[in-house]
């Protein structure tokens, strides 16, 4: 094929295509290459390539070109020449087309086919045998973008954690079955960032989505075959480019829809993490197909086994981990997340099984490259850092060890808050802890309370409802057996399994979602709440519906009677949250007298009345608890210096199948008011009076009170 566009040198950075408003800029990383070639398509024909350029140019194993007269909407790919010798780590195959890694949009979905793979599929030498046959009809194309948008003076929020409330969501599933969005919108981005979809969590108070994967990601070949898809999409393979599929217009036009996603959360408050799957690619182990990374240089990017490089080394469970000691590797993740940060306005990101970024050849370590260049980096140390603290590997479960700067999904408060509601004996100790930040996990690296993100349900598991309805996980529908999603649920059904109409079950599980909505938004930290789980919404008992693209994952909007009391509730215990720092604090409780104050920022009570010994904290009978925060004992100042100061208030719980008689201590006026009661509701603001009153804690419920100030006795 004759080469009729002009090709002049270029510059290697920076890398992908970059149009200047007169040519685009192409530059490709590999070490290891001995040729290099891009392909221009026509969108009219998307399988046959309209031209090849080869690049001739390579600076510091960087090969770059610049081409005049091609701009936005130019479909491209790449195919690499090099050896294939997957002993040494080499995986070459120029009949393999490729996706740019730096790739800004992708045209489409991947078409699965036999070519995509770099080895004969069926051979008996397996992924050492060579496949000559063409991949380019099934493999998406990248596409150069105009970056360019009217940002309109947008700007971070930038909500201070310790005011941070979270919604965990998927774009899809947040907004495919809501009445008040038109249907073509239902699904994407455009969707998410309409006035239905912002009302309804500015009502309940979030202040951060966090959205599931939103980077291009693959369906897995094995849940095609069988007629389910990869929703979740932890799968990427375009760690630049939006998902197409959440995009309601053309292609190309996802990178601005999500823009104008982001300006509109932003222009109500909300800011916007994005859950990043940095662990592995979507290539996966050997028997993956060669889509980008392995056909560009599969030794660079990829961790490979030391003795033999023909194997990957698998902490995540999906294969093809990223290989964090190259130097460009990690340059180009840290591109990437800046990418998001400058040019898509994000606030922060959660880090899927965030132990893999910090892996040695065996073990996490926290003091990794990785974690270093993160720190000091002037962008990315002032966004939003949440590390899901573990992965499949050997000492995989890093809860607690994180750097500064990092918050970390607190696998081990969504564990004993679950178990102390369901009534598990001994749990007072780790409870008192989960209750006030967890600083035992914390505080040793010069963190503080809002370092832990509490959660009670996330997209991984149960939602809330199906939490206190089933006692084990009904996934049948994923075509697995049942065999797949954890069997450690800690969950509990009340008296019956599933669907039911006895009435005392039903209010028993209402008073139980109540209790942990109630925990979780009294609880030192950073709360995040499971997006459907406001109103209840179930997934019939499947705690792994990463394949379930449909009504079964998708949030309900007809929200009926109890869905609507429950919301109700949630946006009551939200809001009280917010107006009362004493349940936010930046910093930890003391538990001793404050010099020169002579009181406690914070005391626990037996139902006694009597203040908890160290002793009493590992009895394991024990099921109720009392904690007294002190609103006048708050070391934080306000954003202009001044002390705050914030009402007292008494957190009774109790997790035993009986009432229990709970002595309230005195208060600073004698009184107290009821805030919150799981068992009755909301409660009253009727007086209560302190000394010696026996406050009737219902069985299984929780009560919030608040000491009644001077001027309102």
């Amino acid at each position: 094929m004759n080469q009729r566009v002009r090709v002049l040198p270029g510059k290697p950075y920076p890398r992908g295509a970059n149009w200047d408003g007169n040519g685009t800029n192409f530059s490709l990383f590999s070490e290891n290459a001995q040729k290099v070639e891009i392909l221009l398509y026509d969108f009219s024909d998307l399988n046959e390539p309209r031209e090849v350029v080869t690049v001739y140019e390579k600076s510091a194993s960087t090969w770059h070109c610049y081409l005049p007269g091609i701009g936005p909407g130019q479909h491209y790919a790449y195919r690499v020449y090099g050896p294939y010798d997957p002993h040494r780590g080499h995986r070459f195959n120029p009949n393999k087309v490729l996706i740019d890694p730096y790739a800004k949009a992708l045209s489409g979905g991947l078409e699965w086919d036999d070519s995509l793979f770099g080895y004969k599929i069926g051979d008996p030498a397996e992924d050492l045998s060579f496949d000559d046959q063409n991949s380019g009809p099934f493999i998406p194309k990248s596409i150069v973008v105009d970056q360019s948008f009217d940002w309109d003076g947008d700007s971070q929020p930038r909500i201070p954690w310790n005011e941070t409330i979270i919604y965990e969501v998927h774009v899809k599933g947040l907004t495919m079955l809501h009445p008040e969005i038109p249907e073509l919108l239902q699904g994407t981005f455009a969707a998410v960032g309409s006035e239905p979809v912002i009302r309804h969590l500015t009502s309940l108070g979030i202040t951060a989505i966090e959205l599931l994967p939103i980077q291009q990601h693959i369906n897995d070949r094995a849940l095609q075959d069988r007629g389910r898809s990869n929703y979740w999409g932890y799968n990427t393979i375009g760690f630049f480019a939006p998902e197409f599929r959440y995009a309601s217009r053309g292609q190309g036009e996802q990178v601005n829809e999500f823009k104008a996603m982001v300006k509109a959360l932003h222009k109500a408050g909300i800011e916007v993490i994005m859950d990043v799957v940095y662990n592995h690619t979507a290539e996966g182990n050997r028997f993956g197909p060669t889509l980008c990374f392995r056909g560009i240089d599969n030794k660079s990017y990829y961790f490979l086994n030391r003795k033999d490089h023909r194997y990957y080394m698998d902490y995540s469970g999906c294969g093809g981990c990223f290989n964090m000691s190259h130097p460009r590797v990690l340059q180009f993740i840290m591109d990437s997340l800046r990418y998001w940060v400058l040019d898509m306005h994000v606030d922060g990101f959660r880090f899927d099984l965030a132990a893999t970024l910090a892996r040695g050849f065996y073990e996490a370590d926290r003091l990794t490259t990785f974690f270093d260049v993160i720190c000091q980096d002037p962008v990315l140390s002032q966004v939003k850092l949440i590390a899901e603290p573990w992965d499949l590997g050997p000492g995989g479960y890093q809860v607690g060890n994180f750097p500064e700067l990092w918050t970390e999904w607190n696998g081990k408060y969504r564990d004993i808050v679950r178990k102390f509601w369901k009534s598990d004996e001994g749990l007072l100790a780790q409870l008192g802890y989960r209750l006030t930040g967890s600083s035992d996990l914390y505080k040793h690296s010069n963190r503080n309370p809002h370092a832990s993100i509490n959660f009670i349900t996330c997209h991984d598991g149960f939602t809330l409802r199906d939490l206190v309805s089933y006692g084990g996980k009904h996934n049948e529908a994923n075509g697995e057996d049942n065999r797949d999603g954890t069997n450690e649920n800690e969950s509990w059904n009340c008296g019956a399994e599933g669907p039911t109409d006895k009435s005392e079950i039903k209010a028993l599980r209402v008073r139980q979602m109540k209790n942990f909505l109630a925990t979780l938004f009294f609880s030192q930290g950073t709360p995040m709440l499971f997006g459907g789980d406001e109103f209840g919404k179930t997934k019939q008992g499947n705690n792994n519906t990463y394949c379930q693209d449909n009504e079964l994952s998708w949030i309900d909007w007809n929200i009926d009677e109890e869905g609507m009391e429950l919301l109700e509730f949630t946006r009551k215990v939200i809001d009280i949250r917010k107006k009362h720092p004493v349940f936010r604090r930046k910093t930890f409780f003391q538990g001793r007298k404050l010099s020169g104050r002579g009181i406690k920022d914070i005391h626990w009570y037996k139902p006694d009345g009597k203040e908890m010994r160290i002793k009493e904290w590992d009895h394991s009978f024990a099921k109720s608890l009392g904690m007294l925060l002190t609103g006048d004992a708050i070391p934080d100042v306000n954003a202009e210096g001044e002390k705050i100061i914030d009402d007292t208030f008494l957190i009774l719980l109790n997790a035993h199948w009986e009432t229990v008689l709970f002595v309230l201590p005195k208060s600073s006026h004698g009184k107290w008011c009821l805030v919150v009661n799981t068992f009755d509701g909301m409660g009253s603001s009727s007086n209560i009076e302190a000394v010696p009153f026996q406050f009737p804690l219902g069985a299984r419920s929780m009560v919030v009170l608040r000491a009644k100030r001077k001027d309102e006795i």
